[in-house]
């Protein structure tokens, strides 16, 4: 029987180190969400505390962009 589920990426991030929900948390709750909603996450990003404001210092969401347009330039 073949695999229904779509596959989706998790990006995890720390706003402040006093942040209340920490990567354990927030997988949690994505990967929750994904066995709820039919999704199968099968890659995670992450980037940590003090990641700023601009996408330029955070590695984690620059990482799974690039994936995201590498993938839809194959569809293309």
């Amino acid at each position: 029987m073949p695999n229904s589920l779509m596959s989706a990426a998790q990006y995890l991030r720390m706003s402040t180190e006093h942040q209340r929900y920490s990567f354990d948390d927030q997988s949690t709750a994505s990967k929750r969400y994904a066995d709820e909603h039919g999704f199968e996450i099968i890659k995670n990003y992450e980037d940590p505390a003090k990641s700023r404001l601009l996408i330029r210092d955070r590695p984690g969401l620059r990482a799974m962009s690039a994936d995201v347009l590498r993938v839809l330039d194959t569809v293309a």
